[in-house]
């Protein structure tokens, strides 16, 4: 089934038309990021990528757990 289809169908299912439908979906979206995004900027506060750096620096230098590696095949 596509995108498309499965949108359809859920917006018949909500009683509404399809552009209906995607303008909701994507102003909950819109939402969501503008949320995310307040709340990442609050959390940094005054943080700069040198305070960014210096953090970096405190991690150890060690081979990554199990599951974290980088795939081989990363571009």
């Amino acid at each position: 089934m596509s995108v498309k289809e499965a949108a359809a169908r859920l917006a018949k299912a909500d009683g509404v038309s399809l552009n209906q439908w995607i303008a909701s979906a994507v102003a909950q979206k819109v939402g969501a990021m503008e949320t995310a995004a307040d709340f990442l900027r609050r959390r940094a506060g005054d943080a700069s990528a040198d305070d960014f750096g210096k953090m970096l620096e405190r991690v150890a230098a060690r081979p990554p757990q199990t599951g974290d590696e980088l795939p081989l095949d990363r571009h």
